[in-house]
């Protein structure tokens, strides 16, 4: 389940006691509702020059270059199909987490390769 990570008011508090945690649903239903905070057709309207300047002036952002042009983004690789046996009491306990349930068998199966792979 995704979170979103939102900093609210205040500069007097701690960074840890600013973070507000929320779902992604309540994430859309906040942006559904016009309660998002985001001015989305002023960060439209922005030019790549004003939006350099505005992460500049950002203090999380201090120091931080990226240079995009050369990123690259790799598609990505499609999925083996697989037919196996799992005892069923493993299969229903990732059913029971509800939907992406495979998803989450692949995460598990892959952070045990890459524990392998270290070690």
């Amino acid at each position: 389940m995704p979170a979103g990570l939102f900093h609210s008011g205040g500069h007097e508090m701690s960074r840890k006691e600013r973070i507000v945690r929320y779902t992604d649903k309540e994430l859309e239903n906040m942006r559904m509702h016009g309660q998002d905070k985001s001015d989305w057709k002023s960060a439209a309207a922005m030019s790549g020059k004003e939006i350099e300047a505005a992460v500049a002036e950002d203090d999380d952002e201090a120091g931080m270059h990226i240079d995009w042009s050369s990123i690259s983004a790799e598609p990505p690789r499609p999925k083996a199909v697989l037919n196996m046996r799992v005892d069923y009491e493993v299969l229903e306990f990732f059913r029971s987490q509800g939907k992406g349930y495979q998803k989450k068998i692949n995460a598990v199966l892959r952070s045990y390769v890459e524990q392998k792979q270290r070690h």
